[in-house]
């Protein structure tokens, strides 16, 4: 079998959504330039990824700084966080923005929230 190894996401700004998933705890793991295709591609993970989590690849198309739409098939990234409600905060006061607050999914225990990165893409942060 096969494992899954990251999702692809187009952003328009690669320094502000960097900058918003570092408040997510995420960090760069590698970076490529891509000069004769005009692209630079950023993969975030968490740690080194020794253990092989999935990442997330951010591809900034060099001068497609209008953006993409998100489009209606794309649901969110979730991210496991020991403290949904300070996470929360973190991505508040880093300037992120918050569309869910931290509390219980509804008719259930496990606590959750939901903010945007700077491209529109929705993150579900999930109290582990």
């Amino acid at each position: 079998m096969g494992s899954y190894l990251h999702t692809m996401v187009r952003v328009r700004n690669l320094d502000q959504s960097l900058a918003f998933y570092r408040l997510l705890g995420l960090r760069e793991l590698r970076r490529s330039e891509v000069p004769a295709g005009q692209y630079t591609l950023v993969f975030v993970g968490y740690d080194d990824n020794a253990h092989g989590q999935a990442e997330i690849e951010l591809t900034y198309n060099w001068g497609q700084d209008d953006g993409y739409e998100v489009g209606t098939g794309f649901g969110h990234f979730a991210v496991g966080v020991p403290n949904v409600a300070e996470a929360v905060e973190q991505v508040r006061t880093g300037g992120g923005k918050v569309t869910r607050e931290a509390g219980p999914v509804k008719h259930g225990t496990t606590v959750i929230a939901f903010v945007e990165d700077p491209d529109g893409y929705k993150i579900e942060l999930i109290q582990r």
